[in-house]
């Protein structure tokens, strides 16, 4: 007996009354097999019944692909109930994907010349949902019309759909540009809402387009005007503002028509101040309708008070109990802070509050505006507040305050000892979390500090006692206790407490150091070497160092074994150069592009000198100096050295110097966007041409530091890529110091080069992810 087809309420509720997964699709099934049995038995009747049905076992995920045909059917059948289930079914089941939604073009351009409103909505919805780049050129002449249509009800959705024509194709701007200025005049509210969004559209694809709606500020002036003043419609209304999804739009037209534009932005400057003065802030509609305003202020070239008003309305925002609120008034500080930094520091103090904020993104944005707002003028006060909040925030956080903290203190420290005291603190806070490079900025800060050598030594001393868990504290510690040890036993210094210190309680120190379980590897070789130096600094016997540094000698960790023997050996062999050995380091600077320009240009002037020297007194150097094919031209082979005395010395030197040098690859800066250059610098090993050695430099010239930086990287299959680790994985502000990763790439086959980049940061609140491609790579890196 054959089981008859449901209707759509009983096959929803028995798919509903289902107790198991297994019992639904069994139910769903029947029915499918049923649905395929109507369809190819072609009943014109119930079709609609059928693919209504289908569309329903659809939503709740199983395959229905096997109805696409039958909405084309349905579509072009003259019944309307036919249509609207076919429209619908086209809407659900096709996509520009699937070659067959081109073929309903036809039914649709029929709908649309029909005089029948409900047919024409349909089939306009249907274009502005899988309508694909190909039916937009085809249809987009009988949008136009409709535009202009009396029903109002056929003039939204033709606006609606013009939006998705653009979206899809932007060279059909020319055709929707004279409807437009007949649309503003509309009444309607969803023909106005939907054209202000047209208007948007065009202007962000169509240069010539924003130039055109230009002209029509004014007219947007007037429309928000009437909107703040007299109101638009009681039904569109929201808690006593007046249409308030309206006035966002406007604004953000006027956002885009404004900018980089003195005149538009001078007609809208009055209406901007008094829509931000009339507007309810109790509700947040009002409160949506101000930010919108705080917005377009920011990108027109709006007057220096309009500025102002917008940077108090955000501190008012943050007095809002409201916690959204409260964070798009960070984000948009945050976003204003370079521009109008006087103005924001005036809720310096509100924005510190926000800082003790439960909630986590809060607090996070806080911290960033917080930062941001670090001068010279206020960097004692900021720095305290911001250690403060060190000690309590979250471990999620401490990262990035310590990090901030410490590059503030290097960009505006009024003294280095004040410099010192700061990062002293942060490590004793919080050392677990700074950055890799602190403990290296901090030696090279106190070694460069003659006056303060003995004042810092004292203080590292007091805090390793105090604490040896963070690590980068103890090595810094260990690292100014070898350098320093005899200004600490000296007790001479005037700017701390007296303190007496015995040689006795220094090593025990050290050695305590050494044999803790929290101590790294790394640290652990910074008090070793600490050791070795008080050997020469202590006045003391050295037998308690020799035992500590003869016991390491059988460590398992390789890097601290080698320097035990090695120290070894000089306690035994070359005591006599020990003192020498190990007298103080002499401060290194601190390399950068400068530098490095200066360094070369140096060399090239060295370089250049010794090849024009003429002195007789350097006569047999140059000959040596020869063999490097110097003062020859590039073409000539250097001529056979004639038998001498020195011949033997000659041939030996001449055998390194055959290959000449490798010549230099010029640097490609590959990205550069808000502040945030990436260059790559490229240098191929002379003893292995088919290894490239890629270093990638992250620079930041921006306000903001560039947080949570990854860089990946991808090749073709043929070549081989490794990855070492980043220097870290913050770009700090201002053209600090950068962060750099190196690529090993191995080319065998010497194939053109190409290379994938993915970049994943926040910047200014925002997290970015951009994935390009370089194909530019110099032909020096493969051939």
């Amino acid at each position: 007996m054959v089981v008859p087809s449901l209707k759509l309420q009983d096959l929803i509720e028995e798919i509903r009354g289902a107790k198991t997964q297994a019992q639904e699709r069994e139910v769903i099934q029947k029915e499918c097999a049923h649905i395929r049995a109507s369809f190819r038995d072609g009943d014109p009747l119930h079709r609609h019944r059928q693919l209504a049905k289908l569309l329903y076992v659809h939503m709740l995920g199983y395959p229905a692909h096997f109805g696409q045909m039958e909405c084309l059917k349905l579509i072009a059948s003259p019944r309307f109930t036919d249509k609207r289930v076919g429209y619908l079914g086209a809407m659900l089941l096709l996509d520009e994907r699937q070659d067959a939604h081109l073929l309903i073009t036809n039914s649709i351009k029929n709908d649309l010349s029909q005089g029948i409103q409900a047919v024409q909505g349909l089939a306009l919805c249907t274009l502005s949902t899988v309508g694909s780049a190909e039916m937009c050129r085809d249809l987009a002449t009988e949008v136009e019309k409709l535009l202009l249509q009396p029903s109002s009800y056929v003039r939204k959705k033709a606006v609606l759909t013009a939006v998705h024509m653009i979206r899809k194709v932007p060279e059909l701007s020319n055709i929707f540009l004279p409807p437009c200025a007949q649309l503003l005049h509309e009444r309607h509210h969803g023909i106005l809402l939907g054209t202000i969004t047209l208007i948007m559209e065009l202007c962000e694809r169509s240069p010539a387009a924003l130039k055109h709606f230009r002209k029509v500020v004014p007219q947007l002036v007037q429309i928000l005007r009437t909107l703040v003043t007299t109101g638009y419609s009681v039904e569109h209304s929201v808690s006593g503002v007046s249409d308030p999804f309206l006035q966002v739009q406007i604004l953000r037209l006027l956002r885009i028509l404004g900018q980089n534009h003195e005149e538009s932005s001078e007609t809208m400057n009055d209406l901007l101040a008094q829509v931000a003065t009339n507007t309810d802030t109790s509700r947040n509609a009002g409160n949506a309708v101000l930010f919108e305003t705080v917005l377009t202020i920011m990108d027109i070239r709006a007057a220096a008070g309009l500025r102002v008003l917008a940077v108090n309305i955000l501190g008012r925002f943050l007095l809002n109990n409201d916690r959204n609120i409260r964070y798009v008034a960070l984000t948009s500080l945050l976003r204003m802070v370079q521009s109008d930094h006087s103005a924001v520091q005036r809720h310096r103090p509100t924005v510190v509050e926000c800082l003790r904020e439960p909630d986590a993104s809060l607090s996070r944005r806080a911290l960033e505006l917080s930062l941001a707002l670090v001068n010279s003028s206020n960097v004692r006060a900021m720095t305290q507040e911001l250690q403060s909040f060190l000690e309590s925030c979250p471990p999620d956080l401490r990262a990035d305050c310590a990090s901030g903290i410490l590059l503030a203190a290097e960009r505006f420290a009024p003294t280095k000892r004040w410099h010192i005291d700061t990062i002293l603190r942060v490590l004793t806070t919080a050392g677990t979390h700074v950055r890799d490079d602190a403990v290296a900025n901090l030696t090279q800060l106190i070694g460069g500090a003659q006056e303060l050598h003995a004042y810092s030594v004292r203080r590292l001393y007091s805090a390793l006692a105090d604490d040896i868990s963070q690590q980068p504290l103890v090595q810094v510690a260990a690292w100014c206790i070898g350098e320093y040890g005899d200004l600490l036993l000296e007790g001479g210094c005037e700017e701390t407490e007296p303190l007496q210190v015995e040689e006795e309680k220094v090593l025990a120190l050290l050695e305590k150091v050494l044999q803790s379980h929290m101590s790294l590897p790394a640290t652990r070789g910074y008090a070793l070497t600490a050791l070795m130096k008080l050997s020469t600094r202590l006045r003391g016997d050295n037998n308690r160092i020799r035992q500590v540094v003869s016991i390491y000698g059988s460590c398992l960790d390789v890097e601290l074994q080698q320097r035990a023997v090695e120290y070894n050996t000089l306690f035994r062999k070359y005591d006599h150069m020990r003192a020498a050995i190990l007298e103080k380091m002499p401060l290194v600077e601190r390399g950068g592009t400068q530098d490095e320009e200066a360094k070369e240009s140096k060399e090239a002037q060295l370089s250049e000198a010794a090849l024009v020297a003429t002195e007789p007194q350097a006569s047999k150097l140059l000959d040596l100096l020869d063999l490097l094919d110097g003062t020859s031209g590039a073409a000539q082979p250097p001529p056979a050295p004639e038998p001498s005395p020195g011949g033997t010395l000659v041939h030996l030197l001449d055998l390194p110097c055959a290959s000449p040098a490798p010549a230099s690859i010029p640097n490609l800066r590959v990205f550069e966007r808000e502040g945030l250059q990436l260059n790559l610098s490229f240098v191929r090993p002379p003893g292995t041409p088919a290894l490239l050695l890629i270093t990638v430099t992250a620079i930041n010239t921006s306000g903001a530091d560039v947080t949570h930086f990854v860089c990946q990287a991808a090749v073709p299959k043929s070549f081989q890529l490794q990855l070492q680790a980043p220097s870290g994985d913050t770009v700090p502000a201002q053209g600090g110091l950068p962060v750099t990763q190196l690529l090993r790439i191995l080319n065998p086959n010497k194939a053109p080069l190409r290379l994938k980049l993915r970049l994943t940061y926040n910047h200014f609140g925002q997290s970015v992810q951009e994935i390009f491609e370089v194909n530019n790579l110099p032909v020096e890196t493969w051939q």
